[in-house]
């Protein structure tokens, strides 16, 4: 069916503004990819979009159990799209078992439709009958509206496989749905398959087509959700964070990232890999972290800045070798995606449980620059941020994303580069002899960069405590001016900042302050409570080492102040905890110590996005008790 066919049945359809849909299989079953395509789709057609990736914490989970479910969640609207949302309108579901851990998340209410596989119905094994007939009554008596539907026996019509390429089937339903352009979605297919034969694309533009029709025959349900109001003559890229992020390290004209695989950092890798050597860069791929980030900083100190990627764990293991690179002032920007801990944790759910590890982690005084991104878009043009500030202030500079981040898909405007962006070329001029290799200056702490290839620009590198010749000391003098001069470049970085936009009135009751993918929840949560009155704001942090100026004096006008994380601490009303013993999320801690502040916290550490519906009743439960 041509795009034109489409558009004649959109008339008939039901005009809404924003939905929530979710596919959800067992591991293996293309979920992912079908949501994907369905969000790439909807983001060229115009709408906002934001997508979340359900992983299980097992590489191969069982078949048919709540843990093993893997899917999407696609949250598609007629406005900027900041965050996965609260419960979903519409799910697709390839067995009854999957959808539990969904239930147990609060991922669905009264209402929404389940989309289901029946072939669990009649299968051979009476116990799989049972479990499907128990849950169907379960489902239904929860409010949800069941429509069962033979997926795969449709299928069959055109592959005698349909475990392969039933995706793509149920992307054909939801275009339907949807009211989506069937000419875009064989496009996306096309790029998927692009490394394929023309035999597989031609195979799934069928299964497209086929789903298509049978939800136009088979479903009384059709959407149609308009674009965004059109902003100029904008044009519009869709990506994940970690595609974001490979991006960056492109357009900062760094030519080498240096990392061994780990989750949920791992596809920034592969994107690279794919890519990077167009425009000069290759990807090298270590035995170990520690061997990662001891490439990136040879490559640094021989003149090329390098990027290395990694997680939580691998943040653990790069520790010594960063604080190396924090005393000899090598400049290096090291990418977390942060994920569940500690040890393995949650490989593969969210967390921001890496901040103060990264601004403290180090043995030592070892300051260095710390900022998160709190967008997609933010993953892209934090990198060449963090390049040129490693260059600048010739340090490390530790960039925090997390897994929501980096696996979620989100529209935003195609980026102009700038030969701004790059970096310059290495420094070939004659370096004085007269200038030391760390000619700190007094008031900055900033010094200029000597590169081995320069003719004098050689010097020996050291871990150890040295004078400003780079010469090993051991004495009170020289020790107490390193650490001085090694701080002093946070403070002439803090004093190029600008204290942080407030979000809503500069003074009020409540004080939310968030860092990292937590801000289009909050924000979104913040609107809610002001649509009812409540002098609620927010402020979302992009440096915390050295953090944004101002903090306090923003804080002074608001009664309360609360941070809003996905890392731990603890539950004021729970056994033990008294004000002396509680533990409290980490930027709370920090924004504490810095302050003086008595900010207050929530946190959760669910493995999962948090929903602005959960922040919102949070924000009206502290409101109420400070009317108490």
């Amino acid at each position: 069916m041509e795009a034109s066919q489409v558009v004649e049945t959109v008339p008939r359809a039901e005009l809404i503004h924003e939905h929530i849909v979710e596919i959800v299989s067992d591991s293996g079953e293309g979920a992912q990819k079908a949501g994907q395509t369905f969000g790439s789709v909807s983001a060229r057609m115009g709408n906002g979009v934001w997508t979340v990736e359900i992983i299980p914490a097992e590489i191969k989970p069982p078949a048919r159990s709540p843990a093993g479910a893997s899917g999407i969640r696609i949250r598609l609207g007629s406005k900027h799209i900041t965050n996965m949302g609260d419960q979903a309108d519409l799910v697709v579901a390839f067995n009854e078992q999957v959808l539990y851990s969904r239930i147990a998340n609060g991922a669905y209410k009264s209402g929404t439709v389940l989309l289901i596989e029946n072939k669990w119905r009649n299968d051979p094994v009476a116990e799989i009958q049972a479990q499907y007939d128990r849950a169907l009554a379960e489902f239904r008596e929860n409010g949800l509206i069941v429509h069962e539907l033979p997926l795969e026996e449709a299928c069959r019509e055109i592959t005698p496989n349909p475990l392969v390429g039933k995706n793509m089937f149920v992307l054909g339903m939801l275009c339907h749905i949807y009211s989506r352009d069937l000419e875009i979605a064989r496009s996306e297919i096309s790029i998927i398959f692009k490394r394929k034969s023309e035999k597989v694309v031609e195979l799934n533009h069928r299964l497209l087509q086929a789903g298509y029709e049978f939800a136009r025959e088979s479903l009384d349900l059709q959407y149609q959700v308009p674009p965004q109001v059109e902003q100029g003559q904008k044009r519009f890229i869709v990506t994940n964070g970690n595609t974001a992020l490979g991006l960056g390290v492109m357009a900062s004209g760094m030519e080498l990232v240096s990392m061994y695989p780990i989750t949920p950092a791992t596809s920034a890798s592969h994107y690279l890999a794919d890519v990077f050597h167009e425009v000069g860069g290759f990807v090298h791929q270590a035995e170990d972290e520690i061997a990662a980030i001891g490439f990136a900083i040879g490559s640094s100190y021989a003149g090329k800045t390098a990027c290395t990627i990694t997680s939580g764990p691998g943040l653990a293991l790069k520790t010594e070798i960063l604080a190396l690179a924090v005393m000899a002032e090598i400049p290096l920007v090291l990418a977390i995606v942060q994920r569940g801990g500690p040890s393995t944790g949650l490989p593969t759910k969210v967390e921001q449980g890496d901040l103060l590890a990264s601004i403290f982690g180090e043995p030592g005084d070892a300051p260095k620059v710390v900022v998160a991104a709190a967008t997609i878009e933010e993953c892209l043009h934090f990198v060449v941020m963090s390049r040129r500030l490693a260059e600048t202030f010739r340090t490390p500079v530790v960039l925090l994303t997390d897994a929501n981040l980096a696996t979620g898909q989100q529209p935003y405007p195609r980026p102009e580069p700038s030969t701004e962006w790059l970096a310059p070329p290495i420094d070939q001029t004659e370096w004085d002899p007269t200038v030391p290799p760390y000619d700190w200056d007094a008031e900055t702490g900033l010094s200029p960069r000597p590169i081995p290839g320069m003719v004098g620009g050689h010097y020996v590198l050291t871990g150890l405590a040295h004078t400003n010749e780079s010469k090993v000391a051991y004495d009170s003098k020289s020790n107490q001016l390193g650490c001085d001069m090694r701080s002093r470049k946070l403070a002439a970085l803090a004093g190029t900042l600008k204290p942080p936009k407030v979000y809503g009135d500069p003074e009020g009751e409540l004080l939310v302050v968030g860092w990292g993918s937590t801000l289009g929840a909050i924000e979104e949560a913040v609107d809610r409570a002001r649509e009812q009155g409540h002098k609620v704001s927010s402020v979302h942090l992009r440096f915390l080492s050295p953090l944004e100026p101002g903090l306090k004096q923003i804080f002074s006008r608001f009664r309360k102040v609360m941070t809003v994380e996905i890392n731990y601490s603890d539950d004021p009303a729970a056994p033990l905890i008294t004000p002396d013993n509680r533990r409290y999320s980490q930027l709370a801690w920090l924004l504490r110590a810095q302050t003086l502040v008595d900010v207050d916290c929530w946190s959760v550490v669910l493995g999962a996005p948090l929903q602005p519906g959960m922040i919102h009743q949070v924000l009206l439960q502290r409101l109420a008790s400070m009317e108490g």
